[in-house]
């Protein structure tokens, strides 16, 4: 037993040495405090220490903000649990409720979070979300990646938190997967590996604990694991060839934690219904053995049906314990979780040694990231701080991502308009929207267009009367793709309609078709002599988009995935210089 503590002290302090600020000394004392606190614990508690709970600080039901949660409060008193996961909320309600809850804490609370687009894709009433991944693949530059990891890193930092569940580093090669798609940097899985690594040392340089995920590789399902288990029949010389390949980069260069996947993979481990989250084969013999990864291992969520439904009441938490993971996300009631956990335990199952060993490794990864004192959160200037330097870096990566795919046609790149020829020369076609948005007062400011709405539900007589106008009266029109699903499901929601309009006025005017949002959409407009990839739909891009359609950038960026024949990984016209100006 002394043995196995002192080999856990030496591989914690090995592997967390790779983190920029730790060295050798912090290792040492990392793992003396670890040893204090774990010594101070009872059993219970050093289980408890391994779980991570909900914390919201809004009621979706009630539609109603949270102030206090008395629930979590609670388990916290009587638990003495390892840390919380913060979803939606106003910051500083947050920040109250994290400094509330660390002050009656007994062991510094590990504050996490799932945040791959920033703090934003949680705390979207009052904080801008950056661009998600797949922009990001899009993009040629990774130091770019580093630079948005360290904003990343900077917010999370700001608002206390040590753990950010990102990146994604599962190569999206399925353009139907219902649960990863645009979180992807792509299909490649070279870039996949490359700017994950950029993203997690950005994080990790800010002292913000990233995490890899989801492994072994989630990037290839067509169903999702929050309602079933997805199924993924590959060989293991198959997974080794592409999934595996960015893990394995991403352990090498030191990431400090991986979050396990919910899936069935047969090749793995063939029991029927057990997911890799939960089983030994995948955690202790693939990652850990055959890949040599020694740092901190998170389940998905456990109240996620890929695992509940077939491991429920505590079940699940004893068996990723018995699979060899150390912190368990959401394992909903603690007290039959800590009652699954004892009778593996006493069905030697699982061992105290195993206990140790997790809530030892648990207990140094807080330290290393500055859980061993906790600073309460200023609140003041926190939601203007959490947002200053969104704006700049979204701005950066649109210049940087947006993609053209063609430009047959002629008078687009840089388009311009005789803006005393009041309505004659341009028209915007906005699909999805029924008011002005940044992209369409651009229009009508920069190039005095007429502005025409149409939503996903008109009919065949308004596309005819529409298309008619527009072929009479305009000579060049641009068409933008708005608010459309980010899900593949029913086409992301664009309708045949939508699709029958653009096709017409592709074929029967002069037409650019910019689609604002997941790039796997294209696959309905690839027949458009000038078609502009924008990734996302908010108004730094599409201002962005203008700058290019007036050739005040560069386009710069390529497809980090393919979305139909025509247009693959890697396409995109870069242009070197500006394109002369033609006038109408």
């Amino acid at each position: 037993m002394i043995q196995k503590f002192f080999l856990l002290g030496f591989l914690l302090g090995s592997f967390f040495a790779a983190k920029a600020q730790s060295n050798i000394k912090d290792s040492v004392q990392a793992n003396r405090w670890a040893d204090s606190v774990y010594n101070s614990l009872s059993d219970d508690q050093r289980i408890a220490q391994l779980m991570i709970l909900r914390l919201s600080a809004y009621d979706f039901k009630t539609k109603t903000p949270i102030y206090y949660d008395s629930a979590v409060a609670a388990a916290i008193k009587k638990y003495n649990v390892g840390g919380i996961c913060l979803f939606q909320g106003n910051p500083v309600q947050l920040a109250t409720i994290i400094n509330n809850l660390q002050s009656i804490a007994q062991t510094p609370l590990m504050t996490c979070i799932d945040a791959e687009w920033g703090v934003g894709m949680r705390l979207f009433d009052s904080v801008m979300a950056l661009p998600k991944q797949m922009m990001l693949g899009a993009m040629q530059y990774d130091t770019i990646v580093y630079q948005f990891g360290k904003v990343v890193g900077e917010q999370c930092k700001r608002l206390g938190i040590n753990v950010n569940y990102a990146p994604v580093v599962d190569v999206n090669n399925n353009p139907d997967n219902p649960v990863i798609n645009d979180r992807s940097f792509g299909e490649d899985k070279y870039k996949v590996a490359a700017y994950g690594i950029q993203y997690m040392k950005g994080m990790q340089d800010m002292g913000v604990m990233a995490c890899a995920k989801h492994f072994p590789g989630h990037g290839d399902v067509s169903v999702d694991s929050h309602f079933d288990l997805p199924v993924i029949n590959k060989s293991i010389a198959q997974l080794d060839s592409l999934e595996l390949y960015p893990f394995r980069q991403i352990f090498k260069a030191g990431i400090a934690s991986v979050m396990m996947a919910h899936l069935y993979i047969p090749s793995i481990d063939s029991t029927l219904n057990r997911a890799t989250s939960i089983s030994p084969k995948n955690v202790q013999g693939l990652m850990r053995n055959s890949l040599g990864y020694e740092g901190l291992t998170f389940t998905d969520a456990l109240e996620m049906q890929g695992v509940k439904k077939y491991f429920p009441k505590g079940a699940a938490s004893a068996q990723s314990l018995i699979a060899g993971n150390d912190m368990l996300c959401l394992p909903g009631d603690i007290e039959q979780s800590l009652q699954k956990i004892k009778e593996a335990i006493t069905d030697k199952k699982l061992s105290w040694q195993d206990v140790a060993l997790h809530c030892k490794r648990v207990l140094v990864a807080k330290y290393l990231y500055g859980q061993n004192h906790f600073e309460p959160i200023n609140t003041t200037n926190l939601t203007a701080d959490l947002n200053k330097d969104v704006p700049a870096m979204k701005k950066l990566v649109a210049e940087n991502a947006i993609t053209i795919l063609n430009n047959a046609g002629i008078d687009f790149f840089p388009l311009v308009a005789d803006t005393k020829k009041a309505n004659t020369s341009v028209a915007y076609v906005a699909i999805g929207i029924s008011a002005d948005n940044a992209f369409a007062k651009r229009m009508r400011t920069d190039f005095n267009a007429a502005v025409f709405y149409f939503n996903y539900k008109q009919d065949a007589a308004r596309i005819l009367s529409t298309v008619a106008l527009i072929k009479k009266r305009y000579k060049n029109v641009i068409i933008g793709i708005h608010n459309y699903s980010r899900a593949p499901l029913n086409n992301f929601g664009i309708s045949a309609s939508a699709i029958d309009l653009v096709k017409q006025l592709q074929g029967q005017t002069n037409s650019a078709t910019f689609i604002f949002g997941n790039p796997y959409a294209i696959k309905n407009f690839c027949a458009a002599k000038n078609l502009i990839a924008c990734y996302e739909d908010d108004e730094y891009t599409q201002n962005t988009a203008l700058d290019l359609l007036e050739a005040k950038i560069i386009a710069k960026g390529k497809l980090p995935v393919t979305v139909c024949e025509a247009y693959k990984f890697g396409n995109g016209i870069v242009t070197e210089v500006v394109i002369p100006k033609a006038n109408l």
